[in-house]
């Protein structure tokens, strides 16, 4: 009942007061992507959606305008402008994605979005009827050592979670990851 009623809800609710408490913050970050590196100040790449559609990810900007669009795993080696890297240590250039929450994109909670060329993940999900889900914020993969893990136990894990969703597996979820912020991301 939780995820076909209120789940959606609860994501337009919190995201939205979120948007609402962080403006400052926003706005100052934004203020210094600016500054050093001009425009765009949100980076924008596609992303595999709910039941197979696509949407637009969005992050702050942490590398130099025309750097390449590739995913996490390539971009190794990619110069990243000085903001950026406060950005990615603290993971604020995350923040975003509230917006794709609150527009129905994405959830709090969910299987991390991945990009539509990683066809593998897509038809593991797919088979394990994960993709019937929003992406998330965070998700149950993620809190289980995500980065370097086999695509075959990301979507193991995101089917465990498909099967089980409720409030309290969300709330537990959403607290597992409140130290994964504090830790530097694996890939900068």
């Amino acid at each position: 009942m939780y995820a076909r009623l209120f789940k959606r809800s609860l994501d337009a609710l919190l995201s939205g007061l979120a948007l609402a408490v962080l403006a400052p913050v926003l706005g100052v970050i934004a203020a210094a992507i600016l500054l050093e590196d001009g425009r765009p100040v949100i980076f924008r790449q596609v992303r595999a959606g709910r039941d197979g559609g696509t949407f637009f990810l969005r992050k702050f900007r942490s590398m130099p305008v025309d750097t390449p669009n590739v995913p996490s795993s390539a971009s190794k080696g990619l110069a990243v402008t000085r903001v950026g890297g406060v950005l990615r240590r603290t993971n604020l250039d995350e923040l975003p994605q509230l917006i794709n929450i609150l527009r129905g994109d994405m959830s709090l909670v969910g299987p991390r979005p991945a990009l539509p060329s990683q066809k593998r993940l897509l038809l593991l999900r797919a088979a394990d009827g994960s993709t019937s889900l929003r992406p998330g914020l965070t998700g149950w993969a993620q809190v289980n050592s995500y980065e370097g893990m086999p695509e075959e136990e990301k979507a193991e894990l995101d089917a465990e979670y498909a099967r089980q969703v409720s409030l309290l597996k969300d709330l537990g979820i959403v607290l597992r990851t409140l130290p994964y912020l504090a830790k530097r991301p694996p890939v900068y």
